[in-house]
């Protein structure tokens, strides 16, 4: 008898759970015990993420030891996420401009969520002046910001840690030895930890539809389809051709993402599969030096899925209110958001806290997101998905600009999964 791939679970696993999750409608009872098996899975993904970012990190920028290399390679990373990220925001406020999803909406049959845990961090934020942000990537303590999980600051020490060992030579000999060991057995335990992915999978897709039900979706039925379709559009079309644009295609990189991609939307976690696809995209041609600095910093500068949900939110929400919003507010709209969502990833419900925190500044009023809290649950599976396939993608693009892509890998990883490259 032929064993189920891991895809082939996790994918059951997210059936079951819908299933599941639809019979038991509104049960607290069947939601408290599922929770946890969801919440076991994902402190799981927790504990290896921080471990394997640091060790990998440390081995790649070690092993290429140049300072200027690196700095280089940073450089060109930043300029390819701000180029991604703004092309997202403008597909969201076009398609929000195109198809209209908050006209016509009665805010009167529409539930209101609490949202006050948001509006806090965002107040927070708004205080953050770009600067502090700046500041705040260079860690005052180390430690603190892996117990922590601040992505920007780990990776910033990682570096300099990197650069160092290869600069003492010998002596840094046994310390790389210690992480390259490090790292191969946290990709070994990552392995082990997905084999729990499809339990993971069937209590949180399970929970989610058990309370928000597929009922919820109906009242902001045009908002769901317009993200949905504006985010498939966006990893067909723009993606599609920026993959197309450095000789890859899109579909392959789907294909070779497909048990990741099936697990990042239904966990609604990017930190969920950060260290698979680091895995991935090397054995898919990646230096490894490449894919361990450009994927993990992609996490706080290149959502583009949740940028391009944030600016078609904010058009809805206008809408809906009846504002009607002039290019140039948009214009101002679309800059605002680039720089409020750089730099948060770790921050939770960050697509609210954006938005929170960027509204006012055109007049959108903020109790528009209590309208749509509801169903964010729903639409983050989505844009967790074109976060992934985004940063997949920025992996390679860097890989062919620095012209370290090995296309052979490729050719061998499609042929593991009895699949062909186009």
């Amino acid at each position: 008898m032929k064993k189920l791939s891991l895809a082939s679970q996790i994918f059951i696993g997210l059936i079951l759970g819908i299933i599941v999750g639809a019979i038991f409608y509104g049960n607290e009872t069947a939601q408290n015990f599922l929770q946890p098996f969801g919440d076991i899975f994902l402190r799981m993904i927790k504990m290896i993420v921080v471990p394997i970012i640091v060790s990998s990190l440390i081995v790649a920028v070690a092993g290429v030891g140049d300072l200027k290399a690196v700095g280089k390679l940073g450089a060109k990373s930043l300029s390819y996420f701000v180029v991604v990220t703004t092309i997202a925001i403008a597909v969201g406020l076009i398609s929000a401009n195109i198809i209209q999803p908050g006209a016509g909406v009665n805010m009167n049959k529409l539930e209101q969520t609490d949202i006050s845990t948001y509006v806090d961090t965002a107040e927070t934020k708004q205080h953050e002046s770009f600067v502090d942000t700046l500041v705040h990537i260079v860690p005052s303590n180390p430690v603190k910001a892996m117990v922590e999980g601040d992505m920007l600051a780990i990776i910033f020490f990682s570096v300099l840690f990197g650069l160092s060992i290869s600069a003492i030579g010998e002596k840094g000999k046994p310390v790389f030895r210690f992480f390259q060991g490090t790292a191969e057995g946290m990709f070994y335990l990552t392995n082990m930890v997905m084999k729990f992915a499809p339990i993971g999978v069937f209590a949180l897709i399970g929970v989610t539809i058990s309370k928000f039900g597929l009922e919820s979706l109906i009242p902001l039925g045009k908002l769901a389809l317009s993200v949905y379709g504006t985010m498939i559009f966006f990893v067909i079309v723009i993606l599609g051709l920026i993959a197309k644009f450095v000789g890859f295609n899109i579909f392959t990189l789907i294909k070779l993402l497909k048990e990741e991609l099936i697990l990042a939307f239904s966990t609604a976690s990017s930190e969920a599969v950060l260290p698979r696809i680091m895995e991935k995209m090397e054995k898919a041609g990646c230096p490894k030096h490449i894919a361990t600095f450009v994927i993990p910093t992609g996490y706080s500068f290149n959502l583009d899925g949740s940028t391009l949900y944030q600016a078609l939110a904010a058009i809805f929400i206008a809408q809906m209110y009846g504002i009607d919003l002039s290019a140039y507010e948009q214009i101002t709209l679309m800059l605002v958001l680039m720089i409020t969502s750089k730099g948060i990833a770790g921050v939770p419900g960050v697509s609210f806290v954006v938005l929170l925190a960027t509204l006012g500044t055109v007049g959108i009023p903020i109790e528009g997101l209590a309208f749509i809290a509801g169903i964010d649950r729903i639409l983050d599976m989505g844009r967790t998905v074109v976060n992934v396939i985004g940063n997949s993608l920025a992996a390679i693009v860097i890989s062919k600009w620095e012209g370290q892509f090995n296309k052979r890998e490729v050719v061998n990883s499609m042929n593991n999964l009895n699949g062909k490259i186009s």
